[in-house]
C-alpha cells in the first residue's frame, strides 16, 4: 500500500517567553487539545531548517526544508517574480522592492516607514511612475503586484551579487547598494549595483514631485517618496523535487512566494486564499489534501497565520490565532488519522518572536509525526519546550525529509546502486537487463 506525508506546516508557530504571557510562548500559553492529541499519538522533536540559532526567512526554510541546499537557492526575488507570472530570462536579475516614507538627512536617506497607508489606487500611481528606467546598457523594469511588494528586473549584463537598500527599521539609514564579498571586482555585479543605485536616486526625485505627494503633504502626511530594495536573485537550474526524493509533491499554500517556490522545484500547486478565518482556513486546506491523496506522495498543507499574528508583536494574538487553528485542525484531522495510508507531519518553519526586535528568531520549532510504525513517545502536549524531550530529538535540513522517506517505506539502504545517480529513495527507476548484447 502506497503512503502519502501530509506535511502540516504552521509558519512562524514557533516563539520566545513572552513576558506578557508569564514567561510562556504563545503555544505553551494557547488550550491546543487537537495538537497535544497528535502529540500523544506520535513521536515528537525539535527542528531546524538549517542551524540552531540562525534565523531564517519563509523561503530558505522552505527550500531547507524540502531537501535542498543554499547552493542551489535562487534567491527570494526569483521566486516571486516566477510566482507572480514575471517572465525572468536565464541571465536576468529579480529585486524585490516596496514603497517607503523616507527623510532626506546629510545627503543620505533615513527610512521612516516601510508600509505606509496607502489605497490600491495611490499605491500603483506611484509604482507606475517609476516602472521604467535604464542605465549602462541595462533595462529595469518594476512589475506591480497583488501585495505591498514589487518586483524590479534587470536585464542586461549583470548578476544577483549585490546588497539590499533596506534597512527593515525605522530611523535608520539606507544602505548603499554594492556587489557583496567575493564579488566586488565581478563586473556583472559592480553593473547592477550601479544601475539599482541610480535607479532609486531616480525614484526617489520622481516620487517626491508626485501629485500625490503634494496632496499629502497638504493634508499633514508624510510623503511616500521613495523605494527600497531586497534580496535579489536569478533563476538557476535544479533537480526537480519528484527526482530528488522520489515523491509527487503538491503545495497547498497562497501567495507569489509559494507559488513560485512549487513552479521551481515542480511541485503542482493548490493556491487557496485565506478568508478571514484561520480555523476554516485550515480546515479547507487539509481537507483538499484529504482528496488528494490518491495522487500524490508527499502534500505540504500551510499557513501564514502564526507568523502574521506574530509580526503585529501581540503575543496574545498570537495565542488566538494558534487556538483558532486547532479548532480548525481538530475538525478535519480525524479521517487523515484513520487513513493508514497517511503519515502525518506537523512542523513550522522558523520561530517568529512575538516581543522584542527581530522580525524571525533561530530558535527550533516543534515537530511531531504520527502514523503506522512511528514509535510513541511520553510527549503530552505540543509546545517547543515539551516536545524536547521526545524520540525525534532533533533534527536539522534535510534530516526530515530522509526520515519522512523512511516512514513512506521509501528509504534506500546506503551503498545499493539501482539507478546511476545516488538517490535517496527506493526504488529508483532504471533501465531493465536484456538478454540481447549491445550492438
Amino acid at each position: 500500500m502506497d503512503k502519502t506525508c501530509v506535511l502540516l506546516l504552521l509558519d512562524g508557530l514557533g516563539d520566545r517567553a513572552c513576558k506578557k504571557l508569564g514567561q510562556r510562548t504563545p503555544l505553551q500559553a494557547a488550550r491546543t487539545p487537537a495538537l497535544d492529541r497528535l502529540a500523544r499519538l506520535g513521536a515528537c522533536g525539535l527542528y531546524h531548517a538549517t542551524l540552531m540559532g540562525q534565523a531564517l526567512p519563509s523561503e530558505n526554510a522552505h527550500f531547507a526544508l524540502f531537501g535542498y541546499d543554499e547552493p542551489d537557492f535562487p534567491g527570494r526575488g526569483a521566486l516571486e517574480a516566477l510566482g507572480a507570472g514575471v517572465a525572468l530570462g536565464p541571465h536576468d536579475v529579480a529585486v524585490l522592492a516596496h514603497l517607503a516614507c523616507l527623510e532626506e538627512r546629510d545627503a543620505t536617506l533615513v527610512h521612516l516607514d516601510g508600509n505606509p497607508p496607502l489605497s490600491v489606487g495611490e499605491r500603483q500611481a506611484l509604482q507606475a511612475s517609476v516602472a521604467s528606467f535604464a542605465a549602462h546598457g541595462v533595462d529595469l523594469n518594476l512589475h506591480q503586484t497583488s501585495s505591498r511588494f514589487v518586483i524590479l528586473t534587470l536585464t542586461g549584463d549583470v548578476a544577483p551579487f549585490f546588497t539590499d537598500s533596506d534597512p527593515m527599521r525605522a530611523g535608520a539609514y539606507l544602505m548603499d547598494v554594492t556587489p557583496t564579498e567575493g564579488h566586488t571586482g565581478d563586473e556583472p555585479s559592480r553593473r547592477a549595483a550601479a544601475v539599482l543605485r541610480a535607479y532609486l536616486r531616480w525614484a526617489h526625485a520622481e516620487l517626491k514631485a508626485h501629485p500625490l505627494n503634494q496632496r499629502r503633504a497638504l493634508g499633514g502626511k508624510p510623503a511616500v517618496n521613495g523605494l527600497v530594495t531586497q534580496r535579489a536573485g536569478r533563476l538557476r537550474p535544479v533537480v526537480p523535487f519528484i527526482r530528488r526524493w522520489g515523491l509527487r509533491g503538491l503545495s497547498i499554500s497562497e501567495g507569489p512566494l509559494y507559488r513560485g517556490m512549487s513552479a521551481f522545484l515542480g511541485l503542482d500547486h493548490r493556491d487557496l486564499p485565506s478568508g478571514g478565518d484561520a480555523a476554516d482556513d485550515i480546515a479547507q486546506r487539509l481537507q483538499i489534501a484529504r482528496e488528494a491523496l490518491d495522487n500524490y506522495d508527499f502534500i505540504h498543507v500551510h499557513t501564514k497565520a502564526p507568523d502574521e499574528a506574530a509580526h503585529t508583536k501581540d503575543p496574545r494574538a498570537k495565542v488566538r490565532v494558534i487556538e483558532a487553528l486547532d479548532r480548525g485542525i481538530a475538525r478535519a484531522i480525524p479521517t487523515l488519522l484513520d487513513d493508514p495510508r497517511v503519515l502525518l507531519v506537523v512542523t513550522a518553519d522558523h520561530s517568529t518572536p512575538s516581543e522584542g526586535p527581530l522580525i524571525h528568531s533561530g530558535e527550533g520549532v516543534p515537530l511531531l509525526m504520527c502514523g503506522s510504525g512511528i514509535r510513541r513517545d511520553r510527549v503530552r502536549r505540543f509546545d517547543e519546550v515539551s516536545v524536547a524531550p521526545g524520540a525525534l530529538g532533533t533534527l536539522r535540513g534535510r534530516e526530515l525529509l530522509l526520515l519522512i522517506l523512511n516512514h513512506l517505506d521509501r528509504a534506500k539502504l546506503v551503498g545499493i546502486m539501482d539507478t546511476p545517480s545516488d538517490q535517496p529513495y527506493w526504488p529508483g527507476e532504471y533501465a531493465p537487463f536484456t538478454l540481447h548484447e549491445e550492438a
